[in-house]
C-alpha cells in the first residue's frame, strides 16, 4: 500500500481527496501544518508527500524528505516556482503538478471581482448590514461600449476576452503571440503603452 502526507490540507482537501481514493486504496494521511524544518519529519515512512503553493521545498528540504523515503512529490497547484526542480532531478525524485486549473472559472471568477469593484458590491453590502441604504460612492459605470484591456491572451484571459465581448465590450489584447481566433473576434492586438491609454478595464493573466 502506498502511503501519501498531505501538507497544508484543509477540510475540502480531505473530502475529495478521499472520495477520489476510493478507487485506489492508497494510505492517506493529512496535516494542517505547512512542510517546514519543523514538520518535514512527519513524511517519515510516506511514500509521496503532496503539498501546496505556501509550502517551500529548496533542495535541502528535498535532500530531508528524500531521508525519509519520500520518492515522489505532488503539487496541488498549476505553478512549481517553491520546488528546486533540477536539485529534485539529481536526487531522482519525480515531481507532478495540477496541469491546469478551469480556465472558465478562474475567468468567471476575475468578472465577478471586476463588477464587485465596478459597482462598489462589498461597500454597499457593508452598509445595508448597518442599515444604511445611501447611494452616495456606490456609483459605478456601464460595461457596455467600454474598453476593456486583458494583458495575457492565453487559457483564461481568451475566455474574458470573449466574455466582455459578450458584455457589450471593445476588447484590446497584450500578448506576444496573436491569437488567431480572437482576431476572427473583432479583439485588437495592441501595444502595453496602447493597451494602457484606452482600457477603461485591464484584466492581468
Amino acid at each position: 500500500m502506498k502511503k501519501i502526507l498531505f501538507y497544508s490540507a484543509h477540510r475540502y482537501d480531505k473530502k475529495y481527496f478521499r472520495l477520489a481514493n476510493e478507487n485506489y486504496g492508497f494510505q492517506l494521511t493529512f496535516v494542517a501544518a505547512h512542510l517546514d524544518d519543523t514538520t518535514v519529519a512527519l513524511a517519515k515512512g510516506h511514500d509521496a508527500v503532496c503539498i501546496f503553493v505556501n509550502d517551500q521545498v529548496d533542495e535541502r528540504m528535498l535532500m530531508a524528505l528524500a531521508d525519509c523515503g519520500v520518492y515522489l512529490l505532488a503539487l496541488r497547484c498549476a505553478g512549481y516556482n517553491n520546488v528546486d526542480i533540477a536539485a529534485a532531478a539529481e536526487l531522482a525524485m519525480t515531481i507532478v503538478r495540477v496541469p491546469a486549473y478551469s480556465p472558465h472559472a478562474v475567468a468567471e471568477h476575475a468578472l465577478g471581482l471586476m463588477l464587485a469593484l465596478n459597482r462598489k458590491i462589498p461597500r454597499a453590502y457593508n452598509r445595508v448590514r448597518e442599515s444604511n441604504f445611501a447611494l452616495d460612492g456606490l456609483l459605478g459605470f456601464d460595461f457596455f461600449g467600454r474598453t476593456m484591456g486583458v494583458i495575457g491572451a492565453g487559457r483564461i484571459g481568451s475566455i474574458v476576452c470573449r466574455v466582455m465581448l459578450a458584455m457589450g465590450m471593445r476588447v484590446l489584447v497584450v500578448d506576444p503571440q496573436p491569437n488567431q481566433a480572437l482576431l476572427a473576434l473583432a479583439v485588437s492586438h495592441v501595444s502595453l503603452d496602447e493597451l494602457l491609454r484606452q482600457a477603461d478595464v485591464i484584466s492581468l493573466h
